[in-house]
């Protein structure tokens, strides 16, 4: 009968790995590691994201730090639509004359 041994798992922030490991970690993942990273919930209610990571010892699951945008939809929104169109007043002064000092082909786009 063969006895089955399991590898030790460890949860671990990428920083807390040593240099070699995080060499390691960064040719397994050479693009980055968007593709492989998942969110891990815990029962508090918070949450952090990780990639796996295996040695012949150890199964990771490695910490990466992610920035989230805590921005809303309406005010990054808001900045697009604030903004006035500088010259516009001019302009509409100047059509308001009738100044057609340029001709069609004098205009350049």
């Amino acid at each position: 009968m063969a006895k089955v041994i399991s590898k030790k798992r460890l949860v671990t922030s990428f920083k807390n790995l040593s240099q070699e490991l995080q060499d390691a970690v960064k040719e397994l993942y050479p693009l980055g590691f968007s593709d492989a990273m998942m969110r891990v919930d815990k029962p508090n209610g918070d949450f952090f994201y990780a990639v796996p990571f295996e040695t012949d010892e150890i199964s990771y699951l490695v910490k990466i730090d992610v920035k989230i945008d805590d921005i809303s939809e309406e005010e990054d929104d808001k900045d697009y639509y604030d903004d006035e169109i500088k010259g516009a007043d001019e302009i509409s002064d100047d059509a308001s004359r009738g100044d057609d000092d340029l001709a069609d082909d004098d205009v350049s786009f």
